[in-house]
């Protein structure tokens, strides 16, 4: 199949329908003894097909984690860009011992194919959206990097559809799957620091590439598109703008046409685990202050923010861009701090994390680790640790900080209605398909 090269086949796409799956895969001359089922791996039979869309650093990266389980075949890759793709071939085939991952240009192709089962999105955030719903109307199980989507109504269409068509999908918030995480939130939601009143929420924006992203004031003027990059593609459903090499691979998530900056990118695993401790995944705050200093030139998310979430029972979060990365639940009675990342625990008396949790309190469960819970999942048709509307959620609180500092105002939420009932321009921004950038 040809790949979308204007404007109205990119937005109608689920119209269209793939081409037919590639053919039969090739039996291997030399066949791996993990091609049947030794080393303990398991027999092709007992496997779980797997396919990849966004094979990045972020991708390849899914990849290699997926492969450290015996019961993984990983069959076929897919991103816009060649060189992505060849990259990604040669590691999945050295680390099967064989020379069989297929590689497509277009995600429709690999969710066409009936032998896959399951696929991993790990696209830049703006392209989360229509390969989750694609893959689940396809019926496949999927499992997407964190933030769920890139704007609240698209994360909405995810978990309508994966809900309709009874798939799992895991969230890549793996910090959700800690036991120290776990633990902590089981010692909160079980009284251990008295009543719950405040959490803080620290969320530097001082690394590295934080600075490198800070010093770029300008927009870059256009440069050629790299051989075998298809930007048209990768620009999907947003404004069509001249190509330049730092609006794509991994600074994308600096502009807000793609991604969400700090506030959705470390905020996801962050501001998860707080509506874990707290208990709210399938809500959210009702209201909202934020203020930042939003960048200027191509990078245009909000740096040095500040941000007070409150939920109903009066519950805070409170978020700056203070370290260390973590989140601090503070209670009548004590608090308990954890590190994200590594898991680090802290708390107001160190016999608080010798607590045992006893067999009638709240019990959160343990994971045998993100990547395998989703497989255990795929198996079992349960609920894994970061489902759908979960994800979604976390990525709400995130997109609503940034409307606040859009809008320069506070915003009232409602999280039944998935609406903001006193500021119509921030309703406005819930768009799922953004014709033009953020802006007001």
């Amino acid at each position: 199949m040809n790949p979308p090269r204007n404007n109205a086949s990119r937005r109608t796409f689920l119209m269209s329908a793939a081409a037919a799956s590639a053919g039969a895969i090739a039996f291997p001359t030399v066949v791996p003894a993990r091609a049947l089922g030794r080393d303990g791996a398991a027999a092709p039979s007992d496997r779980i097909v797997l396919g990849t869309i966004g094979v990045g650093g972020r991708g390849r990266g899914l990849n290699r984690m997926f492969l450290q389980q015996p019961d993984v075949q990983l069959v076929a890759v897919c991103d816009v860009d060649a060189s992505h793709r060849q990259q990604a071939v040669a590691e999945v085939n050295e680390q099967v011992g064989n020379d069989d991952c297929a590689s497509y240009h277009d995600f429709r192709e690999l969710i066409a194919r009936n032998d896959i089962e399951a696929v991993i999105v790990a696209t830049p955030d703006h392209w989360h959206a229509i390969p989750t719903i694609a893959a689940a109307h396809a019926g496949k199980d999927i499992y997407c990097e964190k933030p769920l989507t890139n704007t609240v109504a698209e994360g909405r269409a995810i978990v309508d559809a994966v809900d309709r068509h009874q798939r799992i999908l895991q969230v890549g918030s793996h910090e959700r799957s800690g036991d120290n995480a776990r633990f902590a939130c089981e010692l909160v939601q079980n009284g251990r620091i008295g009543r719950l009143h405040t959490v803080r929420i620290n969320l530097p924006d001082t690394d590295n590439h934080h600075q490198e992203a800070k010093a770029l004031a300008e927009v870059p003027g256009p440069e050629p598109i790299p051989d075998g990059f298809d930007y048209d593609f990768w620009l999907g459903h947003t404004p069509r703008v001249p190509y330049a090499e730092a609006r794509c691979h991994f600074w994308w998530r600096f502009n807000l046409a793609y991604g969400g900056g700090e506030m959705t990118d470390r905020g996801a695993h962050v501001i998860d685990i707080a509506q874990l401790g707290l208990g709210t995944d399938h809500t959210g705050p009702v209201h909202f202050e934020a203020k930042g200093r939003r960048g200027e030139g191509l990078y245009d998310v909000f740096w040095d923010y500040e941000f007070t979430n409150t939920y109903a029972d009066g519950t805070r979060l409170i978020g700056s861009t203070e370290g260390p990365r973590g989140l601090k639940f503070e209670g009548e009675d004590g608090w308990i701090f954890i590190e994200i990342h590594g898991g680090r625990l802290e708390a107001s008396s160190p016999s608080l994390l010798e607590e045992t949790i006893g067999p009638d309190e709240v019990h959160l469960g343990r994971s045998p680790g993100h990547q395998r819970n989703f497989l255990d999942s795929v198996r079992s048709r349960q609920r894994p640790v970061a489902p759908a509307e979960v994800g979604h959620r976390t990525a709400t609180i995130c997109h609503l900080n940034t409307l606040a500092m859009l809008t320069g105002r506070p915003l009232t939420w409602d999280p039944e209605a998935e609406q903001v009932t006193n500021c119509e321009e921030a309703n406005r921004l819930l768009s799922p398909m953004m014709r033009k950038p953020w802006s007001l």
